[in-house]
Order: structure tokens, then sequence, then C-alpha cells
């Protein structure tokens, strides 16, 4: 028997190890990840100082409230990862 002979190789009804992905909440979450960073890094969207909120330029409370955003999303991105690879199973 040597290695990757045909007979080792496994048939499609033997299970491969691999969990089904549904591949649908794996591209959402893709997207959830894929939100901050495009909104990050569309600097001339943000990049001035009105309105202000409590005298904090809109800058620099853009960003902060991004750091609250994108731990929503993240979380929301895992959950669905999570989801999609469990296979339908609880």
């Amino acid at each position: 028997m040597s290695l990757g002979s045909p007979d080792d190789a496994p048939t499609p009804t033997e299970p491969t190890g691999v969990p089904h992905t549904d591949r649908r909440r794996i591209a959402l979450a893709c997207v959830c990840l894929a939100i901050p960073v495009v909104a990050l890094l569309w600097v001339p969207s943000y990049a001035r100082e009105d309105p202000s909120i409590g005298g904090v330029p809109f800058f620099f409370w853009y960003q902060f409230l991004w750091v609250f955003l994108c731990s929503g999303l993240t979380w929301t991105a895992y959950l669905l990862t999570r989801s999609a690879r469990r296979g339908g199973r609880r």
C-alpha cells in the first residue's frame, strides 16, 4: 500500500471530516467585516469638524463611534460563521 493510492481515496458517500458550510452566511459575515474597513478607509467622508458633540469635532467622535460598531459587526460575523459551520445542527 503506497501513499496516495486510489484505494485510499474516500468515496463520495464517506464522510471526509469537513463540516458542511453555508456559503451564504460566510459571505454575509465577510460583508459585516468589510463595512468598517470601507467606512474608515474612506477618510474624505468624515474629514471635517462639524457637527461637533460637546466640543469634540466630528472627525474624532465618528471614529470613536466605529469602535462600538466594529465590535457589534465582528460579533455578528462570528455568530454567522459559527452557525454556518454548524451545518444545521444546534
